[in-house]
């Protein structure tokens, strides 16, 4: 027996109930819906826990109040329910796409990420939302019927963000959209651009906290300057600290209102019948104005400037792509330096695709380790007073 969602959702919204299905058909669960069913596997994964000690800007072990990846999977959570409940979306498909987003980012963040890419040239390339679909398609083994957490099409669906011709003709339905150059339900579209407004803010907040950014330098960008001109000017004397939450908190909501505004009057134009029209329309449907698509815009290549090429944070990345480096290249050398489960893994890929094979078992293990792990991982490999 499914179960009906608490409130009404709009026509164009995800319905569990008309699902594309689960790679391995299963009966229905009694007391939840596909959708919800899906959330509770995704926070019970493996994968999901490791996000705690996953980096977005700065090393785990740079501080314990800098961003994560798992706080920052619940900020664009947040932000996505928010956005969703606005628009009568299915809020429980957003939760399960929003929380499985980052499953197979790497450790160090983007210049993990990087890294491991560049290893992977030669072998099929990494993409970390390319490894977080092969996560819940395979690599948790949690069930006993099936690998993977057999997620539904529509959460498997927002999972995969973006896929080169040449991988989508691999992964069946779920890729087809890569070939057909259609759109994802807005569910997906909601949870692409919740990560990006989570992240953007956080990375100011983060940056002034460690000291690499200044309230001058962000003064200069149109849209914190002018929230920071208004914060001051409704709170005379307010302490640095409020003054920055404040306008971080100000620049979330002003971001996810025009959103919600936006999208709005482009569905009111368009009047999609249901997700299938959603997904045949040329463009996304839910959207930035142009006006914040260009002040957003603006902010990313200031924070690409100022605090993704600082020094500090470019110091720490260059460490973090050698550490990944040198882990890539001792494993791919020699397989059973690897744990045995992740050793016996890769061996099968190996006798069923070569070299490719191998390194993507390589690859599966390093993308799931937490930053203090590949640390640890490549001291013991690498200083000779650790023997095990």
């Amino acid at each position: 027996m499914a179960i009906a969602d608490a409130r009404p959702l709009a026509p164009y919204a995800a319905d569990p109930a008309r699902s594309r299905g689960r790679l391995v058909p299963e009966d229905e669960a009694v007391y939840r819906n596909a959708f919800q069913r899906d959330r509770d596997r995704i926070i019970h994964a493996a994968a999901f826990r490791r996000l705690e000690y996953k980096t977005q800007v700065f090393v785990n072990h740079e501080g314990d109040l800098f961003r994560t990846r798992l706080t920052h999977t619940l900020e664009v959570c947040q932000i996505a329910r928010t956005i969703a409940r606005a628009l009568d979306l299915n809020e429980d498909l957003t939760e399960a796409v929003t929380l499985a987003h980052d499953l197979g980012h790497t450790p160090f963040g983007h210049a993990g990420q990087d890294a491991l890419n560049a290893c992977m040239a030669d072998y099929g390339g990494f993409e970390h939302n390319l490894q977080s679909l092969r996560v819940v398609d395979t690599l948790e083994q949690r069930y006993a019927a099936f690998d993977g957490l057999n997620l539904s099409f529509e959460t498997r669906e927002g999972i995969l963000k973006h896929c080169s011709a040449a991988r989508a003709r691999e992964l069946g339905a779920v890729g087809r959209r890569f070939l057909d150059r259609t759109q994802p339900g807005l569910e997906a579209q909601l949870a692409n651009l919740a990560d990006e407004v989570a992240y953007n803010s956080h990375d100011v907040d983060d940056g002034l906290r460690a000291g690499l950014l200044t309230l001058e330098e962000l003064e200069g960008v149109e849209l914190l300057g002018r929230l920071f001109a208004d914060v001051r000017a409704s709170h005379p004397g307010i302490s640095r600290r409020r003054l920055i939450y404040e306008t971080v908190r100000r620049m979330i909501a002003e971001q996810v209102g025009d959103i919600i505004e936006t999208t709005r009057t482009a569905l009111g134009e368009t009047a999609p019948a249901d997700i299938d029209a959603v997904r045949t329309h040329g463009v996304p449907l839910l959207r930035f104005s142009d006006a914040m698509q260009r002040q957003h815009r603006e902010l990313k290549q200031f924070l690409f400037r100022a605090l993704y090429r600082h020094y500090r944070v470019y110091r720490m990345a260059e460490k973090a792509k050698r550490t990944v480096r040198q882990l890539f290249e001792t494993f791919m050398d020699d397989p059973d330096l690897m744990p045995p489960q992740h050793s016996s893994h890769t061996h099968r890929l190996a006798a069923e695709a070569g070299d490719a094979g191998r390194a993507r078992g390589v690859a599966d293990y390093i993308a799931g380790m937490t930053d203090r792990f590949a640390i640890e991982e490549h001291e013991r490999l690498f200083n000779p007073r650790h023997l095990t």
